[in-house]
This record gives C-alpha cells, structure tokens and sequence, in this order.
C-alpha cells in the first residue's frame, strides 16, 4: 500500500468515526452534495467540508474581509472589531457549541468563516443603500447572504465559482443573526432548487426568514447572534458611545455586563439547553434578556447619531459611483475599473447571464471600504491641475 492509498484509508476511517462520534442529528461529511462531482475529492485526503473551508479561506472574497466594516466605519482604532475578527470569533463560538453538542466542526467553521463574505463596504448601512439602488434598476433586494452565495458560485475564480457543497451554501444563505430566534429547527431535505428558490422569495420579501437544513447551520446562525451583541457593547464602550452602567438592569443580571460574561453566559444556556434535541434553542430567561439586549444595542449604538453623521455622503457616493459603472458598462468604456478589475478575464456564463446593473452591483458588493473610498477620490473628487494643463 503506498502513502496515497493510506492516506485515503485515513480519510475513509474519520467519515465512518463519524458515525459513533457525532450526533444523530449532525450532518456526517460524506452528505455533503455538491453540484459537480469531482475526482480530486471524492480520492483526495480531505473530508468533504475540511475542504470547503479551505476553499473559502482561499478566496478572493475572504482576503477582502481584512478591510469590510463590522459596525463602526470611517473611525480610525486599530481596536474596534472589523469584519475579519467577527467572523473568526463566530467560528471559534459555534464551533465550540458544536464539539459539546457532538456536531460536525468541520461544516460549522466552513459556514461560519463565510456567512459575511458577501457584505458590501460600510456594513448594514452600504447594503441598505446597495439594496434602494438594486431595486430601482429592476433587481431584487440586496442581501449579504445571498450575495455570499453569489459569490462563492458564480463570481469567484472568474465566474467558475468553488463548487462548494449544498450544506455550506445553505448555512451562508440562512445565517440571519438579526433576526431574534430563540430556537431554530433544521429544514431537511433542501436541493439547489430549494436553496435557489429561497433566494427568490427573499428578494421579494425582506422579511421572509429562511431556517438552516441543518444543526450545524443553525449553530452558526445563534452563534453569530453571540458573537456581535457583547463585542459591539465593548467597541461602544471604548469610543465613549454607551457607558457600561446603561447596560439595562434585566439584562446585566442575566447575561452580565462584559463581552466575556455574555458570550459565556448565552454558549452555556444554547448548549445545555439543546443537548440531546432535534434543535437549537436557549431558555426563555435567556432568550428574553438577549432580545433586550439587541434593542438596547440598535437603539443607542447602531441608530446612534455620532455613528450616522457621515451616512448621508456614504449613500450619495455609492449612488455616483453606481451610475458612473453603469455608464461605462452602457457606453463599452473598456478602460474602466469595471473592466480591469472585474471583468477582465471572467467567464462566457457571468457576462451573457448577468444584466449590467447586476455587474455594477457585484462589483460594488465585492469592494472592501477602503478600496470604495479611493474609487470616490479616483472618479467623483476634482482633480487639480498644473498651469497649462
């Protein structure tokens, strides 16, 4: 038997451990669907969603992370959360609820290390405004899950996509962290026809709220809940935005005051309360005190005024920025940005299946918050010139 050989027995040996190691209700890897099949997986040394993961972290769309807002914007502190941090700290929460609920680890990173990779620059409020845009061109609402999946499938490696599996795609669509749950129950039986028919119905109806087809998606969903709430308390903490006393009475004797306290608090209550179930779910106590907890963060950090007052320029830099694509999209400018950096290079099925204004929208939803800034400088901000010209 050579290395290759033993390495494969390896791999087949970790897919049958998975039976006696995980849950009844976890996902094993050898579930994982895929759209194509793929020789290097199926005889590869990688286990289905180890692989996925990997995919990911290699990415185009993941290294953007390094520059994507979480909530505060266009401050200078090297201490304040940024994307790239958020989504390692939703990792590391769920996958830690999943060792302890016996569910796949592997499946959970993949999806947790992707489930914002699809956000457009200036967080929530980038794709508010990237969402008006989108509709008054004739597309559907902007949502950063969706996009996520978008990109994963038919933007990324010029248009070929990482032909990830149903099960990660599912949880990135599906991971909603704000809309308050206290349980969620997986949806089985989900094909890339549910997945994309999910899509449709949110894209007409923002408040349609989709349930992950499995625990590990589910997971994640809570955990990305657990991983913000506290964090962004701290992050207003130090920009002098909130005062740790404000934290509501109902909430501190619950949950505490600090982000350690209330990460530990609520990982403990969603696993003990969902050992050996079918779903995921915190006690009525604890999912009370976090419902209050959120409204107190959106009330007096997110729709806070200090955190707003360069909103407006976002929107109508956007805005231009957005009509200035579509115009070099219309007109054939091919020495546009939105050649050069995007389209160049990218694949038949992208550029004969997607509408202009569906190109302008993914390249805008792919920029990090800084390269957004220097296309504003590039093509909206008059440039000055020497005697003479």
């Amino acid at each position: 038997m050579n290395g290759r050989d033993g390495l494969r027995r390896i791999r087949s040996g970790l897919d049958e451990a998975e039976d006696q190691r995980l849950s009844p209700w976890a996902c094993r890897s050898r579930d994982a669907v895929r759209k194509k099949e793929e020789a290097s997986i199926t005889q590869g040394h990688r286990q289905n969603f180890s692989l996925d993961a990997d995919r990911i972290l290699h990415s185009h769309a993941y290294s953007r992370y390094i520059d994507k807002t979480q909530v505060f914007y266009l401050i200078k502190n090297d201490h304040i959360t940024h994307r790239v941090l958020h989504v390692q700290l939703v990792s590391k929460i769920a996958r830690t609820c999943g060792r302890l609920l016996s569910l796949n680890e592997d499946l959970i990173e993949a999806i947790a290390l992707s489930h914002d990779i699809g956000h457009s620059p200036f967080g929530h409020d980038g794709e508010r405004f990237l969402s008006e845009l989108s509709l008054e061109h004739g597309l559907g609402h902007f949502f950063h899950n969706i996009q996520g999946v978008r990109f994963l499938e038919q933007i990324e490696r010029k248009g070929r996509g990482w032909n990830l599996s149903l099960q990660v795609l599912d949880g990135i669509l599906c991971h909603d962290g704000e809309v308050h749950s206290r349980a969620l129950r997986p949806q089985p039986g989900k094909t890339f026809s549910t997945i994309e028919l999910e899509i449709k119905k949110k894209e007409a109806d923002p408040q349609k709220d989709i349930w992950p087809a499995t625990m590990e998606g589910c997971v994640v969903r809570m955990a990305d809940t657990i991983s913000y709430v506290g964090r962004d308390i701290e992050d207003a903490i130090r920009l002098g935005l909130v005062k740790r006393s404000e934290i509501p009475e109902e909430c501190r004797s619950v949950l505490g005051d600090t982000n350690g306290t209330i990460v530990y608090m609520l990982v403990e209550d969603l696993v003990a309360e969902s050992l050996n179930k079918d779903h995921i779910c915190f006690s009525e106590e604890v999912a009370e005190a976090l419902k209050k907890l959120k409204d107190f963060n959106h009330r007096h950090i997110y729709m806070n005024e200090k955190v707003k007052r360069q909103t407006p320029k976002i929107k109508i830099m956007l805005r231009l920025l957005f009509e200035k694509y579509l115009q070099d999209l219309e007109t054939g400018n091919e020495k546009s940005d939105i050649y050069t950096e995007f389209l160049e290079g990218m694949s038949s099925d992208y550029t004969s299946n997607t509408l202009p204004a569906e190109v302008v929208r993914d390249f805008i939803a792919g920029m990090t918050d800084e390269y957004f800034l220097s296309q504003c400088r590039k093509h909206l901000i008059p440039q000055v010139h020497a005697a003479g010209f």
